[in-house]
Order: C-alpha cells, then sequence, then structure tokens
C-alpha cells in the first residue's frame, strides 16, 4: 500500500515535470529572436552577461545607443560604459532599468537622455516588449511592466510569453530553432553599430504645439531618476542627443535647463552644438535621426571630455584587468567597423 502511494506520487511529479519542460521548450521555441530581424529586442539582456566594472551607465532610447561610442569613452578617457538603451524607452521605463542596473553595480555617473520626456502615456506593445522582456524578473520588472502596458496588454502575458507568441508557429523558421536556448549579442556594451551615411538635408521646423509643458508623470519619474541616483551618490547628467528629428523644441530644452539649474545637476543640450564636430551630411545613417560610427565617435569624444570636467569621472586606465577586457572589445569593435 505504502509502495502503491509513493509510486502514483513519483508519477505525479514526473508527469508535471514533462508537461513544465514541454512547455517551456514551446516558449523557447515561439519566443522571438531577436539575434535575427529587430536586434534592439536582445539588448536589454545582454547587460547581464557582462561582468564588466562600469563607471558611467547611459539610460534611454535610440538616441543613446546610437549615438554613443563606448569604444571611444574608453580609449580617450578611461571611462568604461554600458549603455542600456532600448527602442523609444520611455522615462518609466528609464528608471526602472536604472533601478535594475542598480542590483548589480554603483556607477560614478549616469548619463540619461531626456527625449522621452515628450511621452506621458504607453506607446506600443512592440516597444515596451523589447524595453521589458529582456529585465531579469525582480520587483523593478514587475513594476516597470505595470507603469508600461497598453490597454489591449496583459501582465500575464509577461509572465508566460507563450499565452503571447503562441500564434507564431506559422511563421517559425531554422533561427527559432538555431536560438532557441542561446542567442548572440548584437551590440558591444549595449552600442548598435550603425555603417550607412545618410545625410540630412533640410529638416522642417517642428509644427506648433497646443501646450509645450512635459506632464506630470514624466516630471515624477525624472524626480525619482534624480533622487535614486542622490541615494547612491551617483552623479545624474542629462542629454538632449544630436538628433535633428523628431523635433526638440525651444521650449522644452527651457524646461529641461530650468530643472538641472533647480537641482544642481548637469543639463547637455547636443542639438545644433557645434563642439561635438557633428556633420550631418557624413555622421548620420538615417538622415538626421540616428549617428553612424563617425558620428558616434564624435559625440562620445565630445562627451567624455564633458563628463570628465563636470563630473571628474575616473580614469581606470591604470586598472590592468580593465584594460586587457576593452583591448578585445576595441578588436571586436574594429573588425564590425572595417570590415562590415
Amino acid at each position: 500500500m505504502k509502495n502503491t502511494k509513493i509510486r502514483n506520487i513519483l508519477k505525479i511529479i514526473l508527469t508535471a515535470f514533462i508537461v513544465i519542460t514541454v512547455l517551456y521548450l514551446l516558449q523557447r521555441l515561439v519566443f522571438p529572436k531577436y539575434s535575427v530581424g529587430i536586434q534592439e529586442g536582445h539588448m536589454m539582456r545582454e547587460y547581464y552577461d557582462d561582468k564588466t566594472k562600469h563607471n558611467l551607465i547611459v539610460i534611454g532610447d535610440s538616441e543613446m545607443y546610437e549615438n554613443i561610442s563606448p569604444v571611444t569613452l574608453w580609449e580617450k578617457y578611461g571611462i568604461s560604459t554600458y549603455i542600456r538603451g532600448s527602442a523609444q524607452q520611455l522615462i518609466w521605463q528609464s528608471y526602472y532599468v536604472l533601478e535594475d542596473t542598480l542590483r548589480y553595480e554603483t556607477p560614478e555617473v549616469v548619463l540619461m537622455n531626456v527625449s522621452s520626456m515628450a511621452y506621458s502615456e504607453p506607446q506600443k506593445e512592440t516597444y515596451n516588449r523589447m524595453t521589458l522582456e529582456g529585465l531579469r524578473w525582480s520587483k523593478s520588472k514587475a513594476e516597470a511592466i505595470k507603469a508600461s502596458m497598453t490597454e489591449e496588454e496583459s501582465f500575464i502575458e509577461y509572465v508566460f510569453p507563450i499565452l503571447r507568441y503562441h500564434s507564431r508557429w506559422s511563421e517559425l523558421s531554422a533561427d527559432d530553432i538555431k536560438y532557441i536556448f542561446h542567442e548572440d549579442n548584437v551590440s558591444l556594451n549595449g552600442y548598435m553599430m550603425q555603417l550607412g551615411v545618410k545625410p540630412a538635408g533640410e529638416i522642417p521646423e517642428g509644427r506648433p504645439l497646443a501646450d509645450y509643458t512635459f506632464a506630470d508623470i514624466d516630471y515624477e519619474y525624472l524626480d525619482r531618476i534624480t533622487g535614486l541616483c542622490e541615494e547612491k551618490g551617483i552623479e545624474l547628467v542629462l542629454i538632449k542627443s544630436p538628433s535633428l528629428y523628431p523635433y526638440w523644441y525651444e521650449e522644452w530644452d527651457e524646461q529641461m535647463r530650468e530643472y538641472a539649474d533647480a537641482h544642481g545637476i548637469e543639463y547637455i543640450n547636443c542639438v545644433n552644438n557645434q563642439d561635438t564636430d557633428i556633420d550631418f551630411d557624413t555622421d548620420t545613417c538615417d538622415g538626421g535621426l540616428h549617428l553612424n560610427v563617425w558620428g558616434a565617435e564624435k559625440l562620445a569624444d565630445y562627451l567624455g571630455g564633458v563628463l570628465k570636467t563636470r563630473t571628474g569621472i575616473s580614469d581606470l586606465r591604470d586598472d590592468k584587468e580593465l584594460v586587457e577586457i576593452w583591448n578585445k572589445k576595441k578588436e571586436e569593435y574594429e573588425l564590425k567597423k572595417y570590415s562590415g
């Protein structure tokens, strides 16, 4: 009788294990593979594999992860950088990404792009998932999901992605099998290199807005980012990346300057900033939205000098272990840059 009971328990355990394993494999199979296609969806999870010490963390949208070269920051200033950027990263997402990052390290400086201040509500599920799915599960991730979901989304589909992606059966390809357990990295320390050249041409003035005031929710999360950095002894620097479109209004710029002055933090507006030496005939890959690698190197060179002067960020090139790591990163970077 006792043996029968034990066998029944073992059968239940084995059955449960098999069911869970099959569901896990199916979920991995139908989950989008970002090593191909829209690669931005893979960048957020790459951070956890990088055990390098970083004294600069960058948060923000594509104006960050395509516009700043970490290798240039290291070579010229000894700044070890990781860009925790994602497509259309909204300001509440930036806050939770920063909160998540501080579970693993405390940098000297956090650099945040302020373009997200222009958005006061969730935008698209596609962008949400490219930011949120790559985060490790924590309270920060759960809160980020709740803050970001559109009306059509549900929390349970983030917990069990198979509920969202089960319809991908008809789209499955050999890549879904190839990358079922492992996906290749698509960035270098969060930087996505662009090699194309597409001149900006004429950029029209922005259309007038009925109200230029940033929403309360944007200031709420900017305050939370500022407070979190103060609590951790981190210097926060705000930046408007030198992207020509979407348009950055003077009224928006004035609000950021006022906020920075009121909180004693740095704000760097790189739009039409001649000191960056960026030429939008040669240094953009898509007509002024983002920089190519040559533009990203120029911006990194400029920012490195500003950060050194205004924040006193450390030069880490006396750390032999870091030097060895960054030498390898430089080799990878140059191989991609010159071989395409």
